[in-house]
């Protein structure tokens, strides 16, 4: 072998290793265009639309189940996957059970409308289709628009135990959110864009309850928030109690989310240390000042959240029943 193939493998090899996602994931915008399904996004389109006009639920949901399946074993709607005698699947791990019903169920009336399409039978992936309800999902509550990248495979396996120390904490300082979202490759900024989807959905007492009942009260909360959350969760926590995440425009995908962290009411310690910390805080005040600027971010962020893990080939297929394996 000359000097110069030998050059041209070792470039090639680096290549891979420093951008192993770059052939694997092949996904691509229009992806479903020229195949026998051509209207598959319109499809799960109008599918999440008649979901979201029956309750809003459906958007902080499918936004939700779209992280939490994409941060544990990559984008492969793994998440979705019901446990069975043999095996416990990732919804049933602790930091899943409070993922609501309704992104579940978005995502399976959406595939069980493309099936119904003569020529989409069995060619649309529930990864793909979880990536296209969240698009829509955060569309029809104001946030921004995108052109989503398709052409996931669906995951070959779902464990609860693949779930531990792979999601984020609500106690999470800016350090360990900047290594949790690094180990998936996405930076700082993009962490600080994501973080923005607690813009919309609840959060149960539970979850925030120490920062509201510590002596002294957490000195980074705004003090009449502070009593307004001790107000809608009493002392002796009833886990089934919930409230809105955003209180300003509970409804609305918006750069709100941002505007709050100014104001001291950032409901979680990991929301309130991006304006608290540093080296954080010039973009949460850059993005509560720019709603285009907020957008132009979430979109980029969430388009490179989407190729995490992506499966392809061997590793993955199309599966009849979303919640259960071919």
């Amino acid at each position: 072998m000359g000097r110069s193939c030998i050059l041209l493998v070792l470039s090639l090899f680096l290549w891979l290793c420093l951008f192993p996602n770059t052939i694997s994931a092949q996904l691509r915008i229009g992806y479903y265009a020229n195949t026998t399904c051509p209207n598959a996004e319109k499809i799960v389109g109008d599918a999440v639309a008649n979901k979201y006009n029956q309750t809003f639920v459906t958007v902080p949901a499918t936004i939700r189940l779209f992280f939490h399946d994409c941060f544990v074993e990559g984008c492969d709607a793994s998440v979705i996957i019901a446990s069975t005698g043999n095996n416990t699947a990732e919804k049933d791990n602790p930091d899943n059970i409070s993922l609501a019903g309704d992104g579940f169920d978005t995502v399976i009336k959406a595939k069980a409308a493309v099936d119904a399409v003569h020529g989409c039978t069995n060619k649309v992936s529930c990864a793909d289709i979880l990536a296209i309800a969240t698009r829509d999902a955060i569309q029809l509550s104001g946030g921004p628009h995108y052109e989503v990248e398709l052409g996931r495979l669906d995951g070959l396996t779902s464990t609860a135990a693949s779930v531990e120390g792979k999601l984020p904490k609500p106690t999470f300082d800016l350090n360990q959110l900047n290594s949790l979202f690094a180990n998936n490759g996405l930076s700082q900024s993009d962490m600080i864009a994501l973080s923005a989807a607690h813009t919309v959905g609840v959060s149960h007492c539970n979850r925030f309850a120490d920062r509201i009942y510590s002596n002294p009260v957490d000195p980074t909360l705004n003090k009449t928030y502070a009593t307004e959350l001790q107000s809608m969760c009493p002392k002796n926590v009833d886990p089934d109690i919930a409230i809105n995440m955003d209180m300003n425009t509970p409804r609305i995908f918006d750069n709100m989310y941002y505007k709050n962290l100014l104001q001291g009411e950032g409901l979680f310690t990991s929301d309130q240390v991006l304006f608290t910390d540093s080296r954080s805080k010039p973009l949460v005040i850059a993005w509560a000042n720019s709603s285009p600027a907020f957008q132009a971010a979430f979109v980029d962020a969430i388009t490179k959240m989407g190729r995490i893990g992506v499966k392809t080939g061997k590793n993955g297929n199309i599966r009849r029943d979303c919640a259960v394996f071919n």
